[in-house]
């Protein structure tokens, strides 16, 4: 009897241990994340006796306005997909399965656009086609093609990383075969190599998909009042208009979007992981060869791409923000950084605005890295029940929905639901919480995703053979699974650290003027006239590129060569 006490005594702590892991990161969802977004929406159907009112939905259904807002939402979406995906391969390519000098350099300069703030983003785009930009002839500002140049821009790291990542471990016998049987390279790849890169592709078209599809701060730079897509309608409506209806509805819409491409993307990876399972750990790439067409030609899509699409606009972003009011070169725009801009505009100036920007992003990080280890810890099993392995995957996508919400949506659900939550007696809009809280609904997915794939690589018979020894289940986890599960800390700390740091939607809700953080701060810079305070957000934006820059140096530095392969394939 004594000895049957001791055995389940430990099967008793671990499903307490399990039973945690799950629930505080659905606490942390529901009460932060379901909760502000179901109670915005359900304002936009309730009439002001209480009742049920659906006056709202017909009449935004019904106006064509609504649907050329989702028209151009999906356009939007399409062709930045479609164009990350086709710019993407070439690079995937180069990257992945060949090897050069400054190869480790051009994969760092390929991620570092998923992880720039979204303002910075516009700003360099903006300075770039804006009347006497290097590329002003073009007439480009405030158009779609602006829009979406910006949106290939961040993702096209997505698409290199998530099939570059499937790509590097392929076994090449398959595609030598054919060539030896008579096939040519291009009739090899297209009949071998690119049926076993579309799940990958399907998957990373339609995360990008997502994330164009929810794009807030690009839009609202670079398309300025003339062009409008869902994401910016609900911000206007909430903000200008008060018109929670009509926001409601839109959010909706949008969620409907956010739900097929996650099915979709969901459907994607997993199809992916079973390819993957017969296929070789380890493939070398080859040396980068000159005579080679496919080298080639993928050397010169991975200039235009490198050269053209990313470093052109930050350096024109950097070359601008030198430019002095009487048409000189100097200092001034970073040296008038200390002050509060033209006419006051600001209430704090823009190294204040960093100081609290880096504060707020470390609060967001700690909260994104507890949550979204938890989760990945619990995703990363593989139950033999059916039911259990369907709850896994459950809250596999629930986790991942914040990513295609609407911050604005979030942002506006915390000021109308957090003046007393959960009853208590506190106003959390008031307490500063709120901005790091709101940043780490965003970040817990990344983290999700960077972690996620090195637990997975974990040998199941490793735990298994220490669990024979007489190995704890908490044991298991720390001499098991932590030791590995670490290669990915540092990046998964980066990813959330940049993606905090830059976060604009929510916070611009949030923030208060005295305590805003730099992407709000630059925003309302680029909003006010005046030419000194476009060169203050020119400087201000190339001080918080270079910081995230920083931030994700000093991670790709401290994760593992396992932990970059996995997280680089993830997306």
């Amino acid at each position: 009897m004594d000895q049957d006490r001791r055995r389940l005594r430990p099967s008793a702590c671990t499903a307490a241990g399990w039973a945690v892991a799950v629930a505080l990161p659905l606490l942390f969802l529901g009460v932060f994340f379901a909760w502000p977004v179901v109670a915005l929406v359900g304002r936009g159907f309730v009439s002001d006796a209480g009742g049920v009112d659906l006056t709202g939905l017909r009449d935004v259904l019904g106006s064509p306005r609504t649907w050329r807002l989702v028209g151009t939402t999906l356009g939007q979406a399409a062709a930045g997909a479609a164009g990350s995906v086709v710019l993407g391969l070439p690079v995937a390519y180069l990257l992945y399965r060949t090897r050069f000098r400054g190869r480790a350099l051009a994969r760092g300069a390929v991620t570092l656009p998923f992880v720039l703030p979204t303002v910075v983003v516009g700003v360099a785009f903006k300075a770039l086609f804006q009347q006497g930009g290097l590329l002003g002839w073009a007439h480009l500002d405030e158009t779609f093609a602006a829009v979406v140049l910006a949106l290939v821009f961040f993702n096209v790291s997505v698409v290199v990383r998530t099939v570059g990542g499937l790509w590097e471990r392929l076994d090449p016998r398959a595609e030598q075969a054919a060539r030896a049987l008579g096939a040519s390279p291009a009739r090899a790849f297209g009949t071998v190599t690119l049926p076993a890169l579309t799940p990958a592709i399907a998957s990373a078209g339609a995360v990008v998909f997502l994330f164009c599809a929810t794009a807030f701060g690009v839009v609202l730079v670079l398309g300025g009042a003339a062009y409008g897509t869902v994401e910016t309608e609900i911000y206007r409506r909430t903000t200008q208009f008060l018109d929670l209806r009509t926001a409601a509805v839109l959010s909706i819409l949008q969620l409907v979007v956010v739900g097929g491409a996650l099915l979709v993307a969901g459907r994607a990876r997993a199809r992916r992981e079973r390819a993957l399972h017969l296929e070789t750990e380890d493939v070398a790439a080859h040396r980068w060869n000159p005579r080679s067409a496919a080298d080639v030609a993928a050397a010169l899509a991975s200039l235009v791409v490198v050269g053209g699409l990313i470093l052109t606009p930050l350096a024109v972003l950097v070359l601008r923000s030198l430019r002095t009011a009487d048409g000189g070169w100097g200092l001034d725009n970073y040296v008038a950084l200390g002050t509060t801009g033209g006419r006051n505009a600001l209430v704090v100036t823009v190294w204040q605005a960093l100081g609290t920007s880096l504060r707020t992003a470390l609060i967001a990080t700690v909260i994104a890295v507890v949550v979204g280890g938890l989760v990945a810890l619990v995703v990363s099993r593989r139950p033999r029940a059916r039911a259990a392995r369907r709850a896994v995957g459950a809250l596999d996508a629930v986790v991942m929905l914040p990513l295609g919400v609407s911050a604005v949506t979030v942002g506006f659900g915390f000021l109308i639901t957090m003046d007393r939550p959960l009853g208590l007696s506190i106003d959390l809009r008031t307490s500063g919480l709120l901005v790091p809280i709101a940043q780490a609904v965003v970040a817990v997915p990344l983290v999700v995703r960077t972690v996620l794939p090195v637990l997975r690589a974990i040998d199941p018979r490793l735990r298994e053979a220490a669990a024979v020894l007489g190995a704890p289940a908490g044991r298991v986890l720390r001499d098991v699974d932590l030791p590995i599960g670490l290669r990915s800390l540092g990046l998964a700390i980066g990813f959330a650290f940049a993606v905090s740091l830059g976060e604009f939607g929510a916070t611009a809700f949030l923030a208060r003027p005295d305590s805003a953080t730099l992407p709000v701060v630059i925003f309302r810079l680029i909003s006010r006239p005046g030419a000194q305070n476009y060169g203050m957000a020119l400087a201000a934006s190339v001080v918080l590129a270079v910081v995230t820059a920083a931030v994700m140096m000093v991670a790709e530095r401290l994760r593992g060569d396992r932990a970059s392969g996995a997280a680089g394939g993830e997306f």
